[in-house]
């Protein structure tokens, strides 16, 4: 059904009903037509009355007015298809409806085709252990079970036995090998087998060995009444500096560019004062964070949703700063009009946290539209060191793809099992 839109001698717009129109906007259309018909009736009857021209002025405006609306209803429907829409007080169209049988005689079938048209993957930042990147053209499904597996599925290495010959600090032992468990390290677990594939037999390639060995004692040097710890003691705070690497087997060899200690040095685990020792054998093996957390190897990992803003109309003097105020800034930009007038422009969407403080003014929330892009996801991931975050996202991928596979695999078993 094509849906003409304007004049009867020179359409204005034309609209493929059947192929962009959702089932919800049909009923609208439908009711739209009978409108027409009904007008047209009334239009007849009007012209045993008087001329014609008047009878086809009636019918042109009637026209007009009806086709305008069902295509402004019809786009409003499309838009939900794709974006969601923020209110004060609630978020509409939040599920997806991107799958068969939703849309009349619209194609939504996944094809491996239409998704490689449609993806895309863009790293907008690395700096130091952070990556910010986008993902555009998947469901939220996938997105957040990446998110997923970069927190508690790729592999590192973490201080798993702790022996402790010696702890006569303030902390318990199970506290202090707790806190030297969560000390992030620096070495790269694809390296290293896990124990369970051997056995938990340790050996050097699956176990890394550290020392934690250290005593406190009174400075000799240190004048009367000293109340300074830094200047009165020697060796008073046990930082993950302290912790020192005891190669096995090759590992010295393996590592020799790479030496094996924590990411960070500036670490505190626990003060002491004279009289307190440590004397601690470590043994750090590869794990996942679905275990611990200490094996997760993100300080964070999180995605949002493309924010979406536009001015529905024009926003000029006091109004236009009072707009600005009520976003993240840099997000509206204060602009000299044609008319010499400032009025308000936005300019970057994306910096946008989407408080929604603009919908609490009266003046202001008819001015605005917020929503967000559904299938456009912003990531933001912080490593804790053990990888580089771009490798960090790499693996996560690699891993959802073994799942993939995995589960195919399976599907064809049972498939030729069922045959």
């Amino acid at each position: 059904m094509w849906v003409v839109v304007g004049w009867h001698t020179e359409p204005l717009h034309v609209f493929d009903a059947q192929t962009y129109i959702p089932v919800n906007a049909c009923a609208a259309l439908s009711s739209s037509l009978l409108f027409l018909h009904v007008m047209a009736a009334v239009a007849a009857s009007a012209a045993v009355a008087a001329s014609a021209a008047v009878a086809a002025s009636v019918v042109v405006a009637a026209s007009v007015v009806v086709a305008d609306n069902m295509l402004e209803k019809a786009m409003a429907a499309l838009r939900q298809r794709s974006h969601v829409t923020l209110h004060h007080d609630r978020v509409d169209h939040v599920s997806s409806t991107d799958f068969p049988g939703t849309y009349l005689e619209f194609d939504d079938a996944y094809t491996l085709e239409k998704f490689k048209e449609a993806f895309q993957f863009e790293i907008i930042r690395i700096v130091d252990l952070d990556i910010e990147f986008d993902m555009i053209g998947i469901d939220a499904a996938i997105a957040n079970a990446i998110r997923r597996i970069l927190i508690a599925e790729v592999p590192t290495m973490a201080i798993e036995d702790a022996y402790v010959f010696d702890n006569s600090t303030v902390l318990p032992d199970e506290i202090l090998c707790h806190r030297l468990g969560l000390v992030p390290l620096n070495v790269d677990a694809r390296r290293f087998r896990s124990l369970q594939d051997d056995d938990n037999a340790p050996n050097d390639l699956n176990t890394i060995v550290l020392q934690l060995k250290k005593e406190c004692k009174h400075n000799p040097e240190a004048q009367p009444g000293e109340k300074e710890p830094h200047k009165k003691y020697i060796d008073h705070l046990v930082m993950s500096s302290d912790l020192q690497w005891i190669p096995k087997g090759n590992q010295e060899t393996r590592f020799k560019m790479t030496p094996i200690g924590p990411v960070d040095d500036d670490i505190l685990l626990v003060e002491m004062r004279p009289g307190h020792a440590l004397d601690i054998e470590l043994h750090c093996c590869k794990n996942i964070g679905k275990v611990h957390a200490k094996w997760s190897p993100v300080a964070t990992a999180s995605y949002r949703l493309m924010p979406e803003i536009t001015l529905t109309q024009r926003v000029t003097g006091s109004k236009a700063h009072r707009l600005k105020d009520c976003f993240s800034e840099g997000v509206i930009e204060l602009q000299e009009g044609q008319d010499g007038e400032v009025e308000a422009v936005v300019v970057d969407c994306r910096a946008d946290s989407m408080s929604r403080e603009v919908l609490r003014h009266d003046d202001l929330k008819e001015c605005v539209k917020l929503e967000r892009k559904r299938d456009h996801f912003i990531y933001e991931v912080e490593s804790t060191g053990s990888l580089e975050p771009d490798v960090l996202v790499y693996e996560a991928i690699k891993i959802l793809h073994g799942k993939c596979s995995s589960l195919l695999s399976e599907l064809d078993a049972v498939t030729n099992n069922e045959l």
